[in-house]
């Protein structure tokens, strides 16, 4: 006798039709949240395998669509009902069902015209999935969104305008790059996409530039520069895996696979970034990518100059940021910058050494004049200005320049006499004072005439009142047989760690004390009690 063949198609039916309308059992609450999740997906279950058997039961897609529209995302029906419905628009492609030919009838053009409508309707569900605060949600928003796009270049026929540039992949880089998005949605994407599919990293690139561009407020560039830092540059003549997401496009000219087409799309998306209205965090934050995350990128080195002149003009750290990038680009991309020193020169003000950002300063300034072929006269200038500088400056401040000039002399050891020069008629110049050859107010260092000057504010930084300061400064006068000094030993003091470096040294003998309690200080004393007066009543009229 024959063995009886079962359709698997209707059993699975009739499976998910006793679930969804199975008796409670007793005892059981019908209102128990698991029982309803599991009759929930059944339920959607059930009519996505109606809905790919048999045309006539398309209008259920509408109901699948009700619960992604009317259910609180954080429910079991949201999330499976979304995953359906991709599910049955892929199928629906593949099958053809959702294509227009030449021979088909007008109902069917009706058909398929509705089909598509539903479907966009379905990519705005999407769109509003990923904005959702569930990251797991955002995560599979993104994942349904891009399964969809690679079965619509495949099945529909697309050029690659209508794939890349417009509609659903132009949406998703608008909705991930939202501040609602977490970080690690937006890691996903860049590791799983981006850097393994030429195709989507080239038209991120073109999407970001797109958008970026039509912002009008600073506010909203943050997730577009977070995505382009996470972007990994390319290399060699061809792209990083020479993979494609979507292997049908109609229509394209260009081979996205070639590293010159990467960088040429690259270069546009990151200059529409620095030619908008950044905030000065965001500034700083494009500067600090510069060297590994965005000059990788041009072909044309000199784009980059406005915007980090304007960051110069900036002052304070960003200016710092911006000097930085240009001296990689000149040390690495051979950029021709003529006004380096003089821009460097002119960050030597009053507010220098008080700043907050002292040390991030010295270490740049130490590399910018690490060079042994700079020009005498230059350096000379640097060590004179910050020579002048630390007689104004806090103690903290002060003992990073000597160390720093210290190692400027042992690097350009023409400029050594600025501490050995004797003169004639010194008696005179003791007694009288002398005019000091270094003129302050000249803003081109080669002009200042600081190498015929001499380095004497070091010599009396030797009587400083900060007993630390004053044991530095004598390094100066004596034998240079120290190679040099690392400055990270001193670039991180602050008047708080120096007061507890006092506090905690050991005492080889007590210091001296008043050891008679003046009764007046601001004013005279009586002749009678035969007491001198204070050096404050001598020196100054108090009235």
């Amino acid at each position: 006798m024959p063995a009886v063949h079962k359709d698997p198609m209707k059993e699975l039916k009739r499976q998910i039709s006793e679930q969804i309308f199975e008796k409670p059992v007793k005892g059981l609450k019908h209102s128990d949240s698991s029982l309803e999740a599991n009759q929930a997906q059944a339920r959607i279950l059930l009519l996505e395998n109606q809905i790919i058997e048999s045309r006539k039961n398309y209008n259920s897609i509408n109901i699948l669509i009700d619960y992604c529209q009317h259910n609180n995302s954080q429910t079991n029906e949201y999330h499976v009902s979304a995953v359906a419905l991709c599910r049955i628009f892929c199928r629906l492609m593949a099958r053809g069902s959702m294509s227009k030919a030449n021979g088909n009838s007008e109902n069917e053009v009706v058909v398929v015209q509705w089909l598509r409508e539903r479907m966009e309707e379905y990519e705005r569900i999407l769109s509003d999935m990923v904005l959702t605060t569930d990251e797991y949600l955002q995560s599979t928003a993104l994942k349904l969104s891009l399964r969809l796009l690679k079965e619509k270049a495949s099945y529909l026929h697309m050029t690659t305008d209508m794939i890349w540039r417009k509609g659903l992949f132009l949406n998703i880089i608008q909705k991930i790059t939202k501040s609602e998005m977490t970080e690690n949605v937006l890691t996903e994407y860049a590791e799983k996409y981006i850097h393994q599919y030429d195709d989507i990293r080239y038209y991120t690139f073109a999407a970001l530039a797109e958008l970026v561009q039509a912002e009008t407020s600073g506010s909203s560039l943050d997730g577009p520069i977070s995505l382009l830092a996470m972007i990994d540059p390319v290399s060699g003549a061809s792209g990083s895996k020479g993979h494609h997401f979507v292997d049908t496009a109609y229509g394209s000219k260009i081979d996205v696979a070639q590293a010159t087409a990467q960088k040429k799309q690259a270069q546009e998306a990151w200059l529409a970034m620095l030619s908008c209205k950044l905030s000065k965090q965001q500034r700083k934050t494009v500067l600090s990518l510069f060297s590994d995350r965005v000059v990788p990128w041009f072909t044309k080195i000199e784009l980059l100059m406005d915007f980090l002149t304007t960051s110069f003009d900036s002052g304070g750290s960003t200016s710092l940021l911006a000097f930085s990038s240009i001296f990689h680009l000149i040390q690495e991309k051979n950029l021709d910058y003529p006004q380096f020193y003089y821009k460097l020169y002119s960050l030597l003000n009053s507010d220098v050494l008080h700043s907050k950002h002292r040390a991030r300063f010295f270490r740049l300034l130490a590399t910018f004049l690490a060079s042994t072929h700079l020009p005498a006269a230059l350096v000379a200038s640097f060590m004179k200005r910050l020579s002048r500088l630390s007689l104004f400056a806090p103690p903290s401040g002060v003992v990073i320049v000597i160390p720093f000039i210290y190692n400027l002399l042992k690097n350009h050891p023409t400029c050594t006499f600025m501490i050995h020069r004797k003169k004639e008629y010194s008696d005179y110049w003791t007694e009288e004072g002398m005019d000091d050859s270094f003129n302050c107010e000249e803003p081109d260092p080669m002009k200042t005439f600081a190498i015929e000057s001499s380095l004497w504010e070091l010599h009396a930084l030797q009587s400083h009142y900060q007993p630390n300061v004053a044991t530095v400064a004598k390094i100066i006068s004596e034998q240079f047989t120290k190679h040099s000094y690392n400055l990270e030993d001193f670039i991180d003091h602050s008047h708080s760690t120096m007061l507890d470096a006092e506090l905690v040294k050991k005492m080889s003998k007590p210091p001296v004390v008043e050891y008679e309690i003046p009764k007046r200080i601001f004013s005279k004393h009586s002749a009678e009690t035969g007491q001198k007066n204070s050096l404050l009543v001598e020196a100054w009229n108090f009235g």
